[in-house]
């Protein structure tokens, strides 16, 4: 497969030599070890096989003996470990720090779910030791899309991206899904009932980018609020949907949402998981259109380094905007439309935003406009494929 240049290897470079160790969170197929392994190590060991997994979980100390065969070899730097899928022996975390702590070796650990991470009492963080990182798919500053409907409908992952045909793309999302559903829920135990999760997931994926409605969907699928409330966390935990939450300060309306959103964590993922086809409605391009831009702000923003939280605003009475950037000291407000050709009455909910915000210095209306457009004095209409530099050109 095509190896596409990620933009998170140097920001792991960088915390390397400031003699830091990394953890890389991300879904599967998102190119965590792929990209590990761009990186020269002394030793990688992968947790995805079950002899393996089950030599370090009996033995754990067995790294540390490995590490000091590494030094009778004579070398004097500190070694690099790579430890792929951390999450399936997260006993092994103590063995790192200890390493870690007497300066024996930096380490590169990759994970695919943080549930076990998250939710074990007796895991070990590895606190003020390692960088914690995420690697999401695939940004537009890292792979143009020069088909945006393609985009819309494949996702962004690199091994579906680099697939020349559209059959097998579809196939191999339908068994990321597939695969999904059986190794990360039912091989873990994490719900009783894996019938009544499937109906979940369908529905999470077809209402990704919408308000959630916890109790609307408890009346669909048949199980309580407080389960659509645990499901949402597993899909959180395994890094399937990420939440965004509302900006809900504001001076003069009294009645802002508060309920947050979640977006799947990739498009091409959400619609296998949602069971539509290809042929969508010109609603459903916008709304998806929508998640793809909430999408790419939330990458550039864990890419920038920066303080950065992507939020949106809305009013149940009426206006609201798409995409909120919480830039430290002031708002970028966004809105997303399905347009060749903006019009001023396209930006009405962004002139409201910044007249209500008075912090915020500029709105951006995101569409399909070739070139950036001035509409007012701080309210333009950018093309979608200039949106990474918002954040990233900064």
């Amino acid at each position: 497969m095509q190896y596409i240049s990620r933009l998170q290897e140097e920001v792991i470079r960088k915390a390397l030599a400031r003699d830091k160790s990394v953890l890389l969170l991300g879904a599967r197929q998102t190119g965590k070890t792929t990209l590990v392994h761009q990186i020269k190590s002394d030793l990688a060991i992968s947790f995805v096989r079950p002899d393996i997994r089950q030599t370090y979980e009996k033995n754990p100390a067995i790294l540390v003996a490995e590490v000091e065969a590494l030094e009778k070899k004579g070398a004097t730097e500190k070694f690099l470990i790579i430890l792929d899928e951390i999450q399936k022996v997260p006993e092994i975390l103590d063995v790192v720090q200890d390493l870690i702590d007497r300066k024996k070796a930096s380490f590169i650990l990759t994970g695919s779910s943080a549930r076990k991470l998250r939710r074990g009492s007796h895991v070990n963080l590895l606190p003020g030791r390692v960088v914690a990182l995420k690697l999401d798919p695939l940004t537009l500053a890292e792979a143009s899309a020069p088909d945006l409907r393609d985009r819309l409908l494949f996702g962004s992952l690199p091994g579906i991206l680099t697939s020349p045909d559209p059959r097998d793309r579809e196939k191999d999302l339908e068994s990321y899904v597939t695969t999904y559903l059986e190794e990360e829920i039912r091989a873990e135990a994490i719900v009783r009932n894996l019938g009544s999760f499937a109906r979940f997931l369908e529905y999470a994926a077809s209402e990704s980018g919408q308000v959630v409605n916890l109790r609307k969907l408890s009346q669909e699928i048949g199980v309580s609020h407080t389960t659509i409330g645990s499901y949402y966390e597993i899909l959180e935990d395994c890094l399937i949907a990420e939440r965004i939450e509302p900006l809900t300060k504001s001076k003069t309306r009294k009645k802002l949402t508060k309920s947050h959103k979640y977006l799947f964590f990739d498009l091409g993922v959400r619609r296998l998981a949602a069971r539509v086809g290809t042929r969508l409605p010109r609603e459903e391009w916008g709304r998806l259109f929508e998640q793809f831009v909430g999408l790419e702000l939330l990458r550039c923003a864990r890419l920038s380094g920066k303080k950065i939280q992507i939020k949106f605003w809305r009013d149940p009475d009426g206006p609201e905007v798409d995409w909120v950037m919480d830039v430290e000291d002031h708002y970028i407000p966004l809105e997303v439309k399905w347009t060749q050709s903006p019009t001023p009455s396209d930006m009405k909910h962004l002139k409201l935003f910044l007249s209500e915000y008075s912090a915020s210095r500029v709105g951006y209306l995101v569409c399909q406009t070739p070139r950036k457009l001035k509409f007012a004095e701080n309210i333009f209409a950018l093309p979608w494929q200039d949106l990474d530099k918002l954040i990233l050109d900064k």
